[in-house]
């Protein structure tokens, strides 16, 4: 197994010194901000895991290699390429034989981290249970890969253009505990609450990695979901991004978009109608995750 994993020097070097690690998605790069905010925002992401006392692990696909850390170089690859392959756990064999670019979604970065001894991964939001998901069976990779791998998410809940209400019971039977962290509403990603909460309320870090700690002695498989709400001055008004994300809807039944175009195209969408603000509320979101994930993998790690 090990065989396919490659380490940057910042990982290897934090990893022989007993530093806690932060997993960071690729598809987030790739797929999800133009360039070059997007190589901007991962840099910045990195420096606030490294200021908050752990080592950020960008992890990406290339050259038949899990890479487990990225250089300089290999992220402006990343955030340039315009064939980056958006790689989920059924990809993730084709991209490393095939020796393509892959930028790893969540479910596939929790598989590389789990298998490169990583516990904590920091993202921007989970996918989940698509709207019309009972006659569609559109259902995100994330939850059956949180349901199964021994990895902690912090994310800002999920995007409020999925049926969070199924998300949470799709979470709720496989096990997956929704820790909301300093919050008892369970956020949706652009706004700080939604109509639903978290499971468990936890204020501070060090409590989030004894419950981490609890859950894994006690053989209990699977992830759990740390739920950070958006800082409240970058948070939309719940009304305005719903009124937006039901038009954005609209628009992509009337134009046929199906599957795994849909999220792409609706985020497109809404970044479009919140004339960029979307984009603005996305990378706090994701710099409030990072300092919030390296603090729990610090005190995890020390356990």
């Amino acid at each position: 197994m090990r065989e396919f994993l490659t380490f940057s020097k910042e990982v290897e070097e934090g990893m022989a010194a007993g530093k806690a690690i932060v997993a960071l998605e690729s598809t987030i790069i790739s797929h999800g901000m133009p360039y070059p905010q997007n190589v901007e925002m991962a840099r910045e992401v990195e420096q606030i895991i490294r200021e908050n006392g752990a080592v950020p692990a960008t992890i990406a696909i290339m050259d038949g290699k899990i890479k487990i850390g990225l250089s300089e170089e290999e992220l402006e690859t990343l955030g340039t390429s315009k064939n980056a392959r958006k790689t989920s756990r059924r990809d993730l064999p084709y991209v490393v034989a095939s020796k393509e670019i892959g930028a790893t979604t969540v479910a596939t970065t929790m598989i590389c981290a789990e298998l490169a001894g990583i516990k904590m991964f920091v993202t921007g939001g989970i996918g989940g249970v698509h709207r019309g998901a009972e006659t569609t069976m559109d259902i995100s990779a994330d939850l059956e890969e949180l349901a199964s791998t021994n990895v902690a998410v912090v994310c800002a809940g999920a995007k409020s253009i999925l049926d969070i209400g199924l998300t949470l019971e799709y979470l709720e039977t496989k096990g997956v505990p929704v820790v909301g962290y300093q919050t008892d509403a369970f956020p949706a990603f652009y706004t700080a609450t939604s109509a639903f909460n978290a499971n468990f309320r936890l204020d501070e870090p060090q409590e989030v990695a004894n419950m981490l700690k609890v859950k894994w002695d006690l053989g209990l498989k699977g992830g759990a979901i740390i739920a950070n709400p958006i800082p409240v001055e970058h948070s939309m008004e719940e009304a305005y991004i719903i009124e937006i994300i039901e038009k954005a809807l609209k628009e992509a039944e009337e134009n046929g978009i199906k599957g795994k175009d849909v999220t792409p195209f609706l985020l497109g969408k809404v970044k479009e109608l919140t004339e960029g603000k979307s984009l603005e509320s996305n990378i706090a979101l994701v710099y409030n995750n990072a300092k919030v994930g390296a603090k729990i993998a610090v005190e995890l790690n020390k356990l």
